[in-house]
């Protein structure tokens, strides 16, 4: 009875590891002869390990991927240089020298990615072509001296349309339910913006639209590692598209309404696509479109965000321009010159037409960055009605006491870091953060840098 038990499971284990396991990657890398290979697909912004292994003497080796891969994975060994490949159910082989020679890889099976190395070839040189020839074209059409030649004229607009018909004819000539159908086309389009920016204008339109088209729940696109870059690119394509930054912001609400179409069905992309849309809109400082997201998110009843997050978008919604910030009521440790003050009980007691409201702490670097750009300044904005009060949020005594003695502005600490009562109530989630209010407290701007207040400074006190 043991001993079937024992069979049974050991069937059900091969069994289990053959529909685990059902296509492979193998190959002949001659230059990486016992070395590591590893084979890593993509889940949204993430990466995971596949499988992995050890390239024999000879330079052979080969991985392992299921039906749970599908998309894109890439190749990586010891030469940190990765090799991307389509996980689509085939069984793929490469030959070459290593993975860093790029020129001495051949796909020798597996025809996905052999349409995908032909494209890979063949799409950039055509790219170049087209540079070339819009090039020539406004050359011939701008300068009087070569603006009278008709036939040249003509030969550069058929060029141009047979390459882009060739490069269509390609995409259009693979097969319906193959991966690359969807892919190639999709990564075409978020290689291209930056030469659409400068070089294309005239198609900034038809590239927008066709990523606001793009379906974030689409597992094709979770698992292909464009997933990252679309999004960027996308709103890079937005902030570069020439146009005014009203009408960029415009231009942004319309694509975070195109995104939440489908997002809101999914919750978990959903929470993944706004932490990272969101991160990226306030680096840029683009505080409009965040908060547009902010508020448009938080205000979706169909589906739950992540509770951290919910908190870091509330702050839009509490603290957005134009809202009165709390009160801020000053324990005893408050310093001014490194000397305690007794003067100072609340935000309000201050008489300055204007307060910055600094967050930050001994222990950011980035703060270490900024504040002595904040010391530098202080006394010429102090001069023009901006006070200066910087909360603490350090949690150890003497280092905070040590940092006090060098800043010229009043300084606040009660040691409860993040869990702060200040923090809290202005929804600070990192250091350095910065809000400017005026004497009724009316947040008037949320400054990304010292150079962002200063640069306001200059142009509404001077």
């Amino acid at each position: 009875m043991i001993n079937i038990k024992i069979i049974i499971l050991l069937l059900s284990t091969v069994l289990l590891r053959s529909n685990s396991f059902a296509q492979t990657i193998s190959g002949n890398l001659n230059l990486l002869a016992n070395q590591e290979i590893k084979l890593e697909g993509f889940d949204g912004l993430k990466t995971y390990p596949i499988s992995n292994a050890r390239i024999d003497e000879k330079g052979s080796f080969k991985l392992f991927y299921s039906k749970a891969d599908y998309g894109v994975g890439y190749l990586m060994s010891a030469d940190e240089k990765p090799l991307f490949v389509i996980l689509s159910g085939e069984n793929v082989e490469i030959v070459g020298d290593a993975l860093s020679y790029s020129e001495t890889i051949k796909v020798t099976k597996g025809q996905e990615n052999q349409w995908f190395e032909q494209y890979a070839q063949e799409h950039p040189r055509r790219e170049q072509a087209l540079s070339a020839w819009i090039y020539l074209e406004k050359i011939y059409s701008l300068d009087s001296l070569f603006a009278v030649q008709a036939t040249p004229s003509k030969a550069i607009q058929e060029e141009k349309q047979r390459i882009k018909e060739e490069d269509a004819a390609f995409l259009e000539s693979l097969p319906n339910d193959s991966y690359v159908k969807w892919f190639l086309p999709a990564r075409k389009l978020v290689s291209s913006v930056s030469t659409v920016a400068q070089y294309r204008t005239e198609e900034i339109p038809a590239t927008i639209a066709a990523f606001r088209a793009m379906d974030y729940t689409d597992s094709r696109l979770y698992k292909s590692g464009l997933f990252k870059d679309a999004i960027e690119s996308h709103f890079w394509l937005l902030e570069n598209s020439g146009r005014s930054l009203d009408s960029v912001f415009i231009e942004m609400q319309l694509s975070i309404d195109a995104k939440l179409v489908n997002l809101v069905k999914d919750e978990n992309k959903l929470n993944e696509v706004t932490a990272f849309l969101f991160d990226l809109l306030e680096r840029h400082s683009l505080f409009q479109a965040s908060e547009y997201l902010a508020l448009k998110v938080l205000n979706e009843e169909t589906c739950t965000i992540d509770s951290d997050l919910a908190k870091q978008l509330e702050s839009y919604r509490a603290m957005k321009k134009g809202n009165i910030a709390p009160e801020i009521h000053f324990g005893e440790m408050s310093f001014l010159n490194g000397v305690k003050q007794t003067n100072f009980k609340n935000l309000s007691s201050l008489s300055t037409p204007y307060t910055l409201v600094v967050f930050g702490a001994s222990w950011c670097p980035k703060c270490e960055e900024e504040l002595p750009k904040l010391i530098q300044n202080y006394s010429r904005w102090r001069n023009l009605g901006v006070e200066v009060v910087y909360i603490s949020l350090d949690t150890d005594q003497t280092s905070f006491e040590q940092s006090a003695q060098s800043y010229p502005f009043f300084v606040y600490c009660d040691f409860e870091k993040w869990d702060s009562r200040v923090a809290q109530d202005y929804f600070v989630f990192g250091t350095p953060t910065y809000f400017l209010l005026n004497n009724q407290r009316e947040i008037i701007l949320k400054p990304n840098s010292i150079a962002h207040m200063d640069a306001w400074v200059d142009w509404n006190l001077k």
